[in-house]
């Protein structure tokens, strides 16, 4: 499994480009649930993905008809699709348009319902470059032969992963969609104390927690979200539901670098009741996303967010924000406002390119900007929270 480091890195290559959506969280944002009207050609769901563009304004129809026609020349010449249509994307000045093969974005729409393939083990990267496991999934290969929490991790199939980027020792872990199916093997240098050994685990389909709570002494419950898939709006409103009358809430929303633009809206309806929650364009036509009706709108709330926070979670953000329904703490987000939607190319891999780009209520734009919180907070930012629950606590009384 990977890392939660965001990973926002200009044109990916081919292999990591999965990896950096699935694992560092910047997931599709929208109409695989209908979020965004439309298809994409030969029967492939639309989708729109939260990334940031830049300050690049591009012509959205005209991008897609070039990349898709460089592809089909491509073809009829005996070349590779793929290839001319990445050539063609990046010429175009799309900084965040991306080129999937179809194994790769067939295991990106996987991802939406929680499930990767994988050894079931996150990476953290630490101040001298080190590459510490930060977590193991109870029941994965990773846990199976013992791998702990805290563990070195030096090496992926007998490269060192020192100083590398997390999403890159994500990709050597996961290795490429087409080529590294649940059953192969893979070798790992780790380290624990003095002890150095290495293990070979074999990967396979995981499944993934993107919500969890817990109730802390003063009985504030904390949602934490680490990314927006299939299902998570109704788990968050479960856990409202289940915290306890008059108590508090913090939505932690740190390192939480996307996922599905309707369950960013179901979550923001736990604490709405209706109303806008964005406005977004697509080839320059305008449309809205509003709350359902009945959200908890009682109890106070603080979203806790950081430079980690992106896309989705930046629209759940600067919704409750802007309509007074919760005090953002942290540090500003990291300012990816931008749609993007897939089109299917003739060999069938995927080209997802910008077309729009998303509004708070206000009307303020995320992208390039990212959310200022209400309040800065340090090391201490979940202390800092409490501290603010307490004091809305008092004002509601």
């Amino acid at each position: 499994m990977s890392g939660r480091d965001p990973f926002c890195q200009p044109r990916r290559n081919r292999a990591g480009a999965t990896l950096t959506l699935v694992f560092a969280g910047v997931l599709v944002a929208g109409a695989a649930t209908g979020s965004l009207p439309g298809s994409v050609p030969d029967g492939a769901g639309r989708k729109s993905s939260a990334q940031a563009a830049g300050s690049t304004e591009l012509e959205p129809a005209g991008h897609h008809e070039q990349v898709t026609k460089a592809a089909e020349e491509a073809m009829a010449a005996g070349k590779s699709p793929m290839e001319a249509a990445e050539r063609a994307v990046s010429r175009s000045g799309d900084r965040w348009g991306a080129v999937y093969s179809q194994g790769d974005y067939e295991e990106f729409q996987e991802a939406l319902d929680g499930q990767y393939t994988g050894v079931g083990l996150s990476a953290r990267r630490e101040r001298d470059g080190r590459i510490d496991v930060s977590k193991v999934q109870p029941g994965s290969p990773a846990a199976d032969a013992g791998i702990h929490q805290g563990d070195r991790l030096r090496s992926v199939d007998g490269e060192k992963v020192d100083g590398l980027p997390v999403t890159q020792v994500v990709s050597l872990l996961r290795g490429d969609a087409e080529d590294a199916p649940a059953g192969t093997a893979v070798t790992l240098g780790l380290q624990r104390g003095t002890r150095v050994w290495t293990q070979t685990v074999r990967r396979a389909r995981l499944s993934t927690d993107p919500v969890t709570e817990r109730r802390l002494a003063d009985g504030v419950t904390v949602i934490k979200i680490t990314a927006f898939t299939k299902g998570v709006g109704e788990k968050v409103r479960t856990a409202v539901r289940r915290s306890p009358s008059g108590t508090g809430i913090i939505l932690d929303l740190r390192g939480n670098s996307g996922g599905l633009v309707t369950e960013a809206v179901t979550t923001a309806s736990a604490f709405l009741d209706g109303g806008l929650v964005a406005t977004y364009d697509v080839d320059g036509t305008q449309r809205a996303l509003h709350a359902g009706p009945g959200g908890d709108t009682g109890r106070p709330l603080v979203a806790l967010v950081d430079g980690g926070t992106m896309s989705a979670a930046e629209l759940l953000t600067g919704a409750l924000q802007d309509r007074g329904r919760a005090v953002v703490v942290g540090s500003r987000t990291f300012g990816k406002g931008s749609v993007q939607m897939p089109s299917r190319l003739p060999d069938g891999s995927v080209a997802e390119l910008t077309v729009g780009h998303y509004r708070t209520p206000s009307g303020r734009s995320v992208d390039g900007h990212g959310i200022t919180p209400d309040l800065d907070a340090g090391s201490d930012a979940l202390g800092r929270a409490r501290t603010v629950l307490t004091g809305l606590g008092d004002d509601a009384s």
